[in-house]
């Protein structure tokens, strides 16, 4: 029997490879390695389950033996992969070796955690996947304040469902606003409007948690601004990074993410990645589109017909649903300004080139509406090989 093409990953990346694969080759032997359960499960759902009242259960799509029946494929469960041997192709499982005809890296990002002082560390939760989801769920259970640390994308869909669940809500980031790395002045001064009016948040901005002690069953944290703020617990969601470290150990060349090029190729023979790990192109993009787009290209690659990822535009949505955003942030180091026009809640803010050319956008309010005839002005952000 062949060597199987092993999959590093049963998130949303690994398994929608999966899945487009098998439309083109049914008989390869396919093995994915997770460190988890290998569910099926949507990770942009879990800032979704308070508001909706559901547990990990309930945002789970399909346990490990659904999957592997689905995809003809084997799921290895609780398994972490040690070391990459990419001249021999084989790689361990502790003392376990295994043989691959190709690789994918496929196992996302990890949270960054915040540098803390304090006894109450105990008490800072993160959530990456479905098992730390249920384990804030159960953390949380009871409680009535969460600290969260961080203002930006997964700070703030948090803020709108944990209060959408019925928690009160304190925020702590070093920017002036809500998804200041993402939004123009306007449109992040929008957001944090309908943030305080409709989930009550407490936000403490240019300012950073320094400790976490313990206090009467729950946490006090200590600010840099000298501010104490009280709360039940804590939930770290200041960003994600690449998980880079086996890569870059194996030989594998890494940057911000895992090093690809348009064909997911990492720097080591018949090794790819894509997902939340890789840096395609010079492009790290924590959403679903580049990551769809990606498994469909490298499916078609993995069966025999080497085909180049493309990016068109875009858009992003957040979900914070007192106050819809979409948003197309331009390219880094882009030439050009922000144009923005606010009414209320209903920001329309247009990055545009000297030239005037539309790169980027980002709309709040009644303006996400806007999206879609606003995305056909875009460049493609990886466009077509010629």
């Amino acid at each position: 029997m062949s060597d199987p093409i092993i999959i590093i990953g049963t998130g949303l990346s690994g398994y929608t490879l999966g899945k487009e694969f098998r439309k083109y080759d049914q008989e390869t032997p396919l093995l994915f390695i997770t460190a988890d359960d290998g569910r099926s499960y949507s990770k942009p759902m879990l800032s979704t389950g308070f508001g909706k009242n559901k547990g990990a259960d309930d945002l789970a799509m399909a346990d490990a033996g659904a999957m592997a029946e689905q995809l003809k494929a084997s799921v290895r469960t609780f398994a972490k992969v040690t070391a990459i041997d990419a001249a021999n192709h084989e790689l361990s499982i502790g003392d376990e070796k295994l043989r691959y005809s190709k690789l994918v890296i496929a196992w996302g990002a990890e949270c960054i955690q915040a540098p803390l002082n304090g006894d109450g560390q105990e008490l800072v939760c993160s959530v990456n996947d479905l098992l730390d989801y249920a384990e804030f769920r159960k953390a949380v259970a009871g409680k009535k304040k969460v600290l969260i640390i961080g203002a930006g994308l997964i700070g703030s869909e948090y803020a709108n469902d944990l209060a959408a669940g019925g928690f009160e809500i304190e925020a702590v980031d070093p920017l002036s606003g809500p998804l200041a790395t993402l939004l123009p002045p306007k449109a992040s001064q929008a957001v944090k409007n309908a943030l305080e009016r409709d989930c009550k948040v407490n936000y403490h901005f240019d300012t950073v948690v320094e400790s976490i002690d313990k206090k009467d069953g729950g946490i006090v944290a200590t600010l840099a601004n000298g501010e104490k703020v009280e709360a039940d617990i804590a939930l770290s969601a200041i960003g994600m990074r690449p998980r880079i470290g086996l890569a870059r150990q194996s030989g594998i060349a890494v940057n911000r993410g895992i090093t690809v090029n348009r064909y997911l190729e990492t720097s080591a023979p018949d090794v790819y990645a894509f997902g939340d790990c890789a840096e395609v192109e010079g492009h790290v993009l924590y959403y679903v589109m580049p990551l769809m787009a990606c498994a469909r290209a490298l499916a078609k690659t993995l069966s025999g017909e080497h085909t180049a990822v493309v990016y068109g535009p875009m858009p992003v949505g957040v979900k914070v649903t007192v106050c819809p955003i979409q948003v197309s942030p331009p390219a880094r180091g882009a030439a050009g300004e922000w144009h923005e026009e606010a009414d209320g809640d209903n920001v329309r803010a247009l990055f545009r080139s000297p030239e005037g050319h539309l790169l980027g956008f980002a709309l709040t309010g009644k303006c996400a509406e806007e999206k879609m005839k606003l995305a056909k002005e875009l460049p493609h952000i990886l466009p077509i090989l010629e």
